[in-house]
């Protein structure tokens, strides 16, 4: 993505949050800007055309701003990336910290409708069915190694063949890169008033393993561009 496209495209994605307050503009435009899953995930085409997408732990809902705004663009004319964006996207977020889910639907449900649909609850206990692609960023750290296998368990048995479940998780085995995204993650959740119970999380390859020998494919990729961070993504297809 050429840097005119990304300008345009986060000016696009973050308008809409100029009117749910000034914290929540600029995080979202920090956010878009800085962080490398969200323009990694448009130039690779990872989520394709019409998909229900299910955000777990969808924040302010920045991901759906993200696609829905490139949708937007690419039907105005004004795409000129590599890789066009996914058109007729659904997406339905769930968000712990409720407040956060409510500013996105107050940004976003004005513009897009009802193609988005953001509620607080706890992920362990989200309803999973109807989505073709779940997504969980700098989530599964948060729970416990019990319950992040469960989930995992609900996940898989909720997506039919070809579907696609994407993480972002830190790799525990990095070292002093990974010690800096655990600092940024409490940072990042003091910032926002949250408070941090603990972290679990584990090795790159302790996370593939358990996504393989759930029946999934799963594709690796480095997620920590321009970033001092140890961030994979995980890019998972049901087989």
């Amino acid at each position: 993505m050429s840097p005119q496209l990304k300008r345009r495209l986060l000016h696009l994605a973050t308008e809409p949050y100029r009117l749910t307050g000034h914290f929540n503009y600029q995080w979202a435009r920090a956010k878009l800007r800085y962080d490398p899953v969200f323009t990694s995930l448009l130039d690779q085409g990872v989520i394709p055309d019409g998909a229900r997408v299910l955000d777990l732990g969808c924040g302010r809902g920045l991901l759906a701003a993200w696609f829905l705004a490139a949708e937007h663009l690419a039907a105005q004319g004004s795409w000129s990336g590599a890789v066009a964006p996914p058109l007729g996207l659904h997406f339905r977020g769930v968000e712990l910290v409720a407040r956060e889910a409510e500013c996105g639907n107050r940004a976003l449900q004005p513009v897009y409708g009802n193609r988005l649909e953001l509620s607080g609850g706890d992920v362990r206990d989200a309803r999973l069915q109807d989505a073709v692609v779940i997504v969980m960023l700098d989530v599964l750290h948060y729970i416990p190694y019990p319950e992040q296998d469960r989930l995992l368990d609900r996940v898989r048995a909720a997506l039919g063949a070809g579907s696609l479940l994407v993480t972002r998780v830190g790799n525990a085995s990095a070292g002093l890169r990974f010690r800096l995204s655990q600092l940024a993650d409490r940072f990042g959740a003091f910032a926002q008033g949250h408070q941090l119970s603990g972290m679990w999380c584990r090795p790159a390859a302790a996370w593939i393993a358990a996504l393989e020998s759930r029946g999934f494919a799963v594709q690796v990729q480095p997620m920590s561009q321009g970033t001092p961070f140890a961030d994979v993504m995980l890019i998972s297809r049901v087989i």
